[in-house]
């Protein structure tokens, strides 16, 4: 359980430093483009591609890290209201569903996405496309990763008061 902690938060940590990165980046990048476009009147098609697809990448990840912090959005008026055994499987269902759901959706999806799109090019960039959309099913992996953790986190719970549960 403790080296489960230590690997929850060692990815949590990693994943904090790529979502400033990106952040930082865009911010660069965003001023780089409104200097070109407004001063020098020769807008950068390039800096606009880099803008869009960083900021997918920060709000797939950011999404990750959030589920990781347990912060997701969610519906809780039934679980909240639930204590003791039933609000544990409750809880346990929730993550595996969401376990499928990243699963199904991002992983097989994402990956199926990402090879079909090997051979396209992005318009200003000239990369593959299957380097931006890589980031589905890497992000759906880390989904899957913390909702096994904190399934695990949460089984060990007592569940004894109503309320959110914070991990």
């Amino acid at each position: 359980m403790e080296t489960m902690h230590k690997v929850k938060a060692g990815l949590m940590r990693v994943l904090g430093i790529i979502i400033i990165a990106l952040f930082v980046f865009m911010t660069l990048i965003g001023s780089y483009q409104i200097v070109t476009r407004y001063f020098f009147n020769r807008p950068s098609t390039v800096s606009e591609e880099l803008l869009t697809y960083s900021f997918t990448w920060m709000a797939l990840l950011a999404s990750a890290y959030v589920f990781g912090k347990r912060d997701h959005m969610r519906m809780g008026f039934l679980a909240d209201k639930l204590t003791g055994t039933p609000r544990k499987y409750l809880e346990i269902a929730i993550d595996l569903l969401t376990f499928l759901l990243a699963a199904v959706v991002m992983v097989y999806g994402g990956a199926s996405i990402t090879k079909l799109t090997m051979i396209q090019k992005t318009a200003s960039l000239q990369v593959p496309m299957a380097y931006i959309y890589v980031i589905v099913p890497v992000t759906g992996v880390l989904i899957m990763l913390f909702s096994i953790m904190n399934a695990i986190d949460v089984a060990h719970m007592d569940f004894k008061e109503k309320g959110d549960v914070r991990l």
